[in-house]
């Protein structure tokens, strides 16, 4: 997109005027789509236009409810001679915009003296439309016609730019806030931080915050949504806390954003002090909250909290039930997911695109391959929906997992459009997990042309090859790697230990504890060797001995999270860790084996899914 919102240097102490997109075009009318004027019979204009007939036409104006209403009344505006009348044209333009973006963009086109009102009210319009740059190339023109902003053009223009994540022309909206002096307004304050939280500028986003004379529960909403929305869990739940001290009320908004940070750090007990204070408040009731509870408690792995909140809520809609499928799916009940989708469809609710990716989702964890192809056969024949590449992905994942890597390979060919990178990845971990070499070959070639630098594939391989015993081929592929500058992602592994997150990663030597979890980590090792486990030494990527290969995946974040687990709770209680990569064999075996040693249970939410461990037995059934 062109970038109208320019001047030197990004001054905000200098003079700025902004350059229309097509500086010899009249910057009152951007080129758009032209929509016909109303009808002008200088011979039917009224020649006495009074007060009366004015507010008549107000009236009506603000009664319009649909937009042939709205040009009935412009045309009559027109033939009364009104339509130059300020008052009039303010109200046609707020009319217009409530249905027709478009049309009072042109009615603001035709204005021989357009107000600042009209201009807040397209920016306004526009903003909110399926085009909201259209918002920016038109305040960048009437800005070079000289009209001057308020305190009502920039939460309008700013909402823009975020829906864009348009950050540069956000930064420059920012520095005219600066020029006219509107820093102070909570409003442009509060935009501000949405736009910079929404292009992951957290940083921007809390100095602007910081910098607010006043604050609103909306400015603590803004910062706690983006922290959370951005992964930040911590610092969203550190600005809960903050926001109690300083005695601002939290609403219901403010409660989804702490439920989405527990729910992105596994933080159970932070959750259901969240739950115990929205039912305090009365809020638990409302869709919306009731729905980030199901989420929060299906991604910290207690899906039994999350079925009795979804079972209480008294109108259920598409969103709640999507939610529950997705929490049935991930904490591997694939089975009750797929019989909660079809009880949807029963009680008259149809199903859209997002419910069915989450659906097939549910059968791809569980292995439910004619259940997925049932719902795959639906989406269109049925539900009328067009199947998307996420749709095809579960599909891939599907019937790569279970086996049938021909036929996953064949759908992705004869895909409708063109598979992305995701999809032939989705392929290349099901070569991994039936140890495909040749086929696996054959994909990473094609991600090659669309992703080159993804460090993941290059992994996926080399544990293929490492499988298959091939320590030559997975050293080319660490030289390629390295050559070409790409870095596997390390793990790391999160816990939540008396109302606090603790981060591991892999040999992680910097806690306070590290003595006594490097001692409760040989223990464990001890322990597990004295019941049997063999270490999965064919996942370690480096061709050494047996002994140093061992000792290496005795110290994966996960185990470390979990060592650190067992020495700070008492015996008996529940461990809940979060890894930010997928938990690998040899881990999962040993987790297995340690819930019975221990007699825990131990929880593992991955990035794909949760893995209860519990009496030597995976929830997963060891299918993931």
């Amino acid at each position: 997109m062109k970038v109208l919102l320019a001047y030197p240097h990004h001054d905000s102490r200098r003079s700025v005027l902004l350059q229309p997109e097509k500086p010899e075009l009249d910057p009152r009318r951007p080129a758009m789509a032209a929509v016909p004027p109303p009808p002008a019979n200088p011979t039917t204009v009224s020649a006495k236009p009074d007060r009366a007939d004015l507010l008549e036409a107000v009236e009506l104006l603000c009664r319009c409810a649909t937009p042939e209403e709205t040009r009935q009344l412009h045309a009559r505006l027109v033939k009364a001679g009104l339509s130059d009348n300020r008052f009039a044209q303010n109200r046609l333009t707020a009319s217009c915009a409530l249905s027709d973006a478009r049309y009072a963009l042109e009615v603001f086109a035709r204005s021989a003296s357009p107000s600042r009102f009209m201009r807040n009210t397209v920016v306004r319009a526009l903003a909110e439309s399926e085009s909201p740059g259209d918002a920016v190339r038109f305040y960048g023109g009437t800005h070079a016609l000289g009209l001057p902003a308020n305190r009502y053009t920039f939460p309008a223009l700013l909402k823009a730019c975020a829906r864009l994540l348009g950050l540069e022309e956000g930064r420059q909206a920012h520095c005219h806030v600066v020029k006219w002096g509107l820093q102070p307004d909570v409003h442009v304050s509060n935009t501000l931080i949405h736009l910079y939280a929404s292009c992951g500028r957290l940083t921007q986003a809390r100095k602007v915050f910081d910098e607010m004379p006043l604050r609103t529960v909306v400015s603590w909403n803004a910062m706690i949504s983006g922290y959370a929305q951005n992964g930040m869990s911590s610092e969203a739940l550190s600005m809960f806390r903050e926001m109690q001290i300083e005695g601002t009320e939290p609403n219901e908004v403010t409660m989804i954003g702490v439920l989405t940070a527990c729910s992105h750090a596994g933080a159970l007990e932070l959750g259901k002090w969240a739950h115990a204070y929205i039912r305090r408040r009365g809020l638990g009731v409302r869709i919306g909250v009731a729905t980030a509870l199901i989420d929060m408690y299906s991604k910290c792995g207690c899906i039994e909290r999350a079925v009795e909140v979804f079972e209480g809520i008294p109108d259920k809609n598409i969103v709640c039930y999507t939610a529950m499928i997705n929490g049935l799916a991930v904490n591997g009940h694939g089975e009750n997911a797929a019989a909660l989708f079809d009880r949807m469809v029963m009680v008259g609710i149809k199903p859209d695109e997002i419910s069915l990716i989450s659906v097939l989702c549910a059968c791809s964890h569980s292995g439910l391959v004619e259940a997925g192809r049932r719902f795959f056969r639906d989406l269109q024949r049925r539900y009328n929906v067009a199947p998307q590449v996420e749709h095809y992905g579960c599909m891939v994942d599907l019937l790569g997992r279970s086996g049938h890597l021909e036929e996953a390979y064949e759908l992705v060919k004869n895909m409708p459009f063109e598979p992305n990178a995701i999809i032939w990845r989705t392929l290349l971990g099901a070569c991994k997990v039936h140890n495909n070499v040749k086929l696996g070959e054959l994909v990473l070639k094609e991600i090659m042309m669309l992703e080159p630098h993804h460090h993941g594939d290059y992994v996926l391989l080399s544990n293929i090859y490492a499988a298959a015993g091939r320590w030559e081929d997975v050293s080319k592929i660490r030289r390629r790697m390295k050559d070409r500058g790409i870095v596997k992602t390390p793990g790391c592994s999160m816990i939540e230990v008396g109302n606090k997150i603790y981060s591991f990663i892999v040999k992680d030597k910097a806690h306070r504890h590290s003595l006594e979890i490097y001692k409760m980590l040989d223990q464990m090792a001890q322990r597990l060797r004295s019941a049997g486990h063999v270490p999965n030494t064919s996942l370690v990527l480096i061709d050494m001995d047996e002994e140093e290969k061992e000792n290496s995946l005795n110290y994966h974040s996960e185990k470390v999270a979990l060592a650190f687990g067992l020495i700070k709770t008492g015996a008996g209680t529940p461990i809940r860790i979060v890894k930010n990569l997928r938990v690998c064999d040899d881990c999962h075996s040993a987790m297995k084996l340690l819930s019975v040693i221990y007699e825990r249970e131990i929880t593992v939410r991955d990035r794909n899914r949760f893995h209860h461990f519990r009496g030597g037995v995976c929830s997963c059934g060891d299918y993931w």
